[in-house]
């Protein structure tokens, strides 16, 4: 038994694995001059990939699925947009 909710390992792992992400452009940036090879590409795509993983498996444990995720990001970018607040801080602006 885990010992926590599916919910908190499923947000924990993702946040594991954007980190795996941030490391792996990090180091395109400070070993190889910012060259993206196609094997740093499949290392970064196969990262994003587990990424993916988790947001599904976070949101179906949260009750909706990819395309609502999807349809809420749509209108919330499109709403600040409209309002001329695409840049700045803060969720609610």
């Amino acid at each position: 038994k885990m010992g926590i909710g599916p919910d908190v390992y499923y947000a924990l792992a993702l946040a594991g694995e954007a980190g795996e992400v941030a490391g792996k452009v990090k180091k395109v940036h400070r070993d190889h001059g910012g060259i993206w090879t196609p094997e740093l590409r499949r290392e970064v795509v196969l990262e994003l990939g587990d990424c993916l993983w988790y947001i599904s498996r976070l949101s179906s444990e949260l009750g909706f699925g990819l395309a609502r995720v999807a349809w809420e990001n749509i209108q919330k970018l499109a709403s600040r947009a409209a309002r001329g607040v695409l840049g700045g801080e803060g969720d609610h602006r």
